[in-house]
Order: C-alpha cells, then sequence, then structure tokens
C-alpha cells in the first residue's frame, strides 16, 4: 500500500502532465504564424490584446502534441492492475478520456492565454517577467473547469490542501525547468 504522502503527489503530476506538456509544446512553433489577436488593440487601453507571442500555430499545435501523451496515460492506468492502479483514470475507457485531455491541453493553453491579457493590461510587455502570472493561469484555468465540469476526477486530487500545494510545488517548479530547457533548446526567447 502506498501512503497517502506519496499518493497525493503521484496524482497531482499525473493529472498536470498533460497542461505541462502542452504548455512546452505550444513553444516548438517558435511564434511562426498569426499571432492570435491578429495585431489588434484593446480599445480601452490601447495595447495588444496579447501580443505577438500568443499564436494560432503554438495554440493548436500544443494542444494536439499534448494529446497523444494524455491517451497513453489513459491506456496505461486502465491496463494497470488495480493494486498498482494509484493514480485516477481520467474516464472508464480512452475514447471518454478524450474530452478530458482536450480540457488539460487545451485548458492549459486557453490559461496561458489569459494570463497574457492579463499581463497586457498591467502594462507589461510582451515576453516580461510576472511571477505567478507566467506560471499559474495554465494550470488554474483546466483545474478550475475540471473541478466544475469532471468532479469525480478533479475533486479528489485538487479540492484539497495538499493536493493544491503539491499543484503549485510542481507547477512552479517545472515551468521554470521546462522554460529553461525550451530556451536552452532555442524554443524560447527568453528563459521564464
Amino acid at each position: 500500500m502506498v501512503s497517502d504522502q506519496l499518493l497525493i503527489p503521484a496524482r497531482v503530476l499525473w493529472v498536470l502532465t498533460t497542461p505541462f506538456l502542452a504548455n512546452a509544446f505550444a513553444t516548438i512553433p517558435k511564434g511562426r504564424g498569426p499571432p492570435m489577436d491578429l495585431g489588434r488593440l484593446w480599445t480601452p487601453d490601447g495595447r495588444r490584446i496579447l501580443g505577438a507571442s500568443k499564436t494560432w500555430s503554438g495554440l493548436v499545435f500544443g494542444t494536439l502534441a499534448a494529446l497523444p501523451f494524455g491517451v497513453l496515460q489513459s491506456y496505461l492506468i486502465l491496463i494497470a492492475p488495480t493494486d498498482l492502479a494509484i493514480v485516477p483514470p481520467f474516464a472508464p475507457t480512452v475514447v471518454a478520456a478524450i474530452p478530458v485531455i482536450l480540457l488539460l491541453s487545451g485548458g492549459a493553453l486557453a490559461g496561458d492565454v489569459l494570463g497574457s491579457f492579463v499581463k497586457r493590461r498591467l502594462g507589461r510587455p510582451s515576453g516580461s517577467r510576472a511571477f505567478l502570472l507566467d506560471q499559474l493561469p495554465f494550470v488554474l484555468l483546466p483545474v478550475g473547469v475540471g473541478l466544475l465540469v469532471a468532479p469525480g476526477l478533479f475533486v479528489p486530487v485538487f479540492w484539497n490542501p495538499e493536493g493544491f500545494a503539491w499543484m503549485l510545488l510542481f507547477t512552479l517548479g517545472m515551468h521554470a525547468l521546462f522554460n529553461y530547457v525550451g530556451y536552452w533548446a532555442g524554443w524560447k526567447k527568453v528563459p521564464w
């Protein structure tokens, strides 16, 4: 039997793997393609809505590139022996898990876009550093929506102090690691 001290972080990391991958894969197109805001300005403040770094190619590529990993996770947990299945399945079947996987991957990138929108409203230029605003929206949006639309999966994992703390710890740590690797690999312009 696995102790709760290991179960909680294992479950959190299991569910967050897809958003982490989607966020990392979104950088691979390197900003090629049209920006999501099409260069438009937000009328109330005269600034770009999102900025040049948020592109349709990144959104689509990141969402779709993370999808096979989420499908693999779903398959592996469904074929695992019951006594080894310490992490939750996304759904009863792999096909039924696809909406949850899309929520995790697409929701992560929608959260990242939301963070970018808020940064522009705060007067931060595209690519500038904004602690917590750069890291948290890409997990908070899919987890928040997941708590509402798939409570059977998300509530036991995240709706407790330990799960929430592990989510923050993993997100801050993994975000820094993935960004450094992306910068080193030439996929990102800045290491944050």
